[in-house]
């Protein structure tokens, strides 16, 4: 059985990317990053997909990028909320270089258990404006790992496969929810209070929130 490290955040994104490579045939080896994130309950999410998927290993790396700073989501900055979904512009919510790091990660850790495919859940169509998030920078990325590592020196081409990055989040939920995936274990919001419920009015929320009106299907963790 071919292997994949897939890159787990708990969200849906990457709950359905894992899933559908998973239908694909391959063995899926997790990979979750705590780094330093305000909405660290997202790790719990990740654990309970992994245990979803019964993934062969899910590893937790911790990398501290709060020590940077930079973001809204590693630094005491107010996270935006009812922003125009419209808006292209990058938010403040952007992690400086998050997927070249989590993707960096994630290829060494194929080379050692030899996997050909490193999966992220990236979305081109209803996400933030993220730069790490377009095609051209995961081509980019899957073309460094040849040069990069014993393994694509010596001709094993890496695959970074993004089988969301061309779909709404509507037709991403949609597909989850007619393989019967349980997106009430995913966990979206980047601001969500104490207890876990989601704010509503951050990007993600409202993305999310957006994408299960017009898949038609109810979120299950607004009861």
């Amino acid at each position: 059985m071919p292997r994949a490290v897939v890159l787990l955040s708990g969200g849906l994104d990457s709950y359905t990317a894992a899933a559908l490579t998973q239908r694909e045939g391959f063995e899926l080896y997790a990979l979750s990053i705590n780094y330093g994130q305000r909405h660290a309950m997202e790790l719990h999410a990740a654990r309970a997909v992994g245990r979803a998927l019964a993934v062969t290993r899910h590893v937790q790396i911790d990398l501290d990028l709060s020590r940077f700073g930079g973001s809204a989501l590693t630094a005491d900055i107010e996270v935006p909320k009812d922003r125009s979904l419209d808006d292209s512009s990058i938010p403040v919510t952007y992690v400086p270089a998050r997927n070249t790091i989590f993707l960096s990660l994630a290829l060494g850790w194929a080379e050692v258990v030899g996997a050909s495919h490193i999966v992220l859940g990236v979305n081109a169509l209803d996400y933030s404006g993220y730069p790490d998030c377009r095609p051209d920078f995961v081509r980019a990325f899957e073309r460094l790992a040849t040069f990069a590592t014993r393994a694509g020196v010596e001709g094993h081409a890496f695959t970074v496969s993004t089988p969301l990055i061309d779909m709404t989040k509507a037709a991403i939920i949609a597909i989850g929810a007619s393989m019967g995936l349980d997106y009430g274990i995913t966990r979206s919001c980047y601001d969500p209070a104490t207890d876990g419920r989601p704010c509503e009015h951050c990007d993600s929320c409202r993305l999310r929130a957006r994408g299960f009106a017009e898949a038609g299907v109810r979120d299950p963790l607004l009861r």
